[in-house]
């Protein structure tokens, strides 16, 4: 399973990372419980695959997802791209957070984030949710203050608006922005992607498969106790079975292709890019070996993305105007709300 290198940003502040990288809130039992031996079994399966990306924050498990990576990165801390995010004040669970980018609080939380990952600095470093409060400019010079003093080597911003990412880049260079994008999750093509493009910002896509929608082994079924997806529309009530259908499309046009439907979802991600210019590396998250390998089947032969047929990419690409609900509990919360790309209830 060759992976391809990517670079996110550009100049000084520029990053070279494989193509795909590892989304570690799932490690922290948002999706169900694992345990950490098995989480860093995962890791390691990961890393024989030839990743070298990993994604982490603060507030999945309220620390127990750094705690586990930097048990994992202990022996081989440089033989990795690390990134973490803050900007999340713990809560009452998904919905009751809120977002907090005042510089205090970067600075007093960085060192927090340090120690549990157990180094001295992150090679990138994302402001996790916009501060409503703050102005991105404080946000984005606070994290900047940070790369000047090498606990930090890169800056990234999480569900920015495309006015957002200008403010914030004019301030201190962006390497990276992080957004939800897949074949149903489709308002950043609009406004932040092209925002991306256009300033040299690497693109790293979050949820590439729809939270495991997107995959040959989601039913509803697998909703259990507890999961964190019980919070978002696409999952509930009578959008579930509508959305599971138009899943069940995507499996089909996998299975004409002959991929998994997960690495279906991620070879969309990278002709899409390639269409619209920008540069990407895509987190997705897994609890099991078997389904990161089917993840990671859509990088093809070359490692940059299995190529698809017109006709495969026009019926995945009409999906998104069917799917029941939004991608998010709240539009203020992610980027295509707040440029009234995602209506309000």
């Amino acid at each position: 399973m060759p992976v391809a290198d990517v670079r996110l940003g550009t100049g000084e502040h520029a990053l070279n990372v494989t193509s795909i990288g590892y989304g570690a809130m799932s490690i922290a039992g948002a999706y169900g419980r694992i345990a950490e031996d098995a989480a860093l079994d995962l890791l390691h399966h990961v890393e024989e695959r030839g990743v070298n990306f990993i994604d982490t924050a603060n507030i999945y498990g309220d620390g127990v997802s750094e705690q586990v990576v930097g048990t994992f990165l202990r022996d081989r801390r440089h033989e990795f791209v690390l990134a973490t995010k803050v900007g999340i004040e713990k809560g009452g669970g998904v919905g009751q957070r809120r977002a907090r980018g005042d510089a205090a609080y970067i600075r007093e939380q960085v060192d927090l984030s340090l120690q549990r990952l157990g180094t001295d600095y992150v090679d990138l470093y994302y402001l996790h949710r916009v501060d409503p409060e703050v102005p991105v400019e404080e946000s984005a010079g606070a994290l900047g203050e940070l790369v000047e003093a090498g606990k930090v080597r890169a800056i990234g911003l999480s569900e920015a608006t495309g006015e957002e990412i200008r403010r914030a880049h004019a301030e201190h260079p962006v390497t990276a922005v992080q957004s939800e994008w897949s074949i149903f999750a489709r308002d950043v093509e609009t406004y932040v992607l092209p925002t991306c493009a256009e300033l040299g910002i690497g693109f790293v896509p979050y949820s590439p498969v729809g939270r495991g929608l997107i995959t040959d082994h989601f039913t509803p079924d697998a909703l259990g106790e507890g999961d964190g997806r019980h919070n978002f529309p696409w999952f509930q009530g009578e959008n579930l079975a509508v959305n599971q259908n138009l899943a069940e499309q995507v499996r089909a046009e996998a299975a004409a292709v002959g991929v998994p439907a997960a690495g279906l979802a991620l070879a969309w991600l990278f002709a899409k890019a390639a269409e619209l210019g920008a540069v990407i590396a895509p987190i997705p998250g897994t609890r099991y070996a078997q389904h990161w390998d089917e993840l990671q089947a859509g990088l093809g032969q070359d490692g940059a993305g299995v190529g698809l047929p017109a006709g495969t990419m026009a019926r995945l690409d009409a999906l998104a105007e069917q799917v029941r609900g939004e991608r998010s509990f709240s539009p203020d919360w992610v980027s295509g709300g707040r440029e009234g790309l995602i209506p309000r209830p």
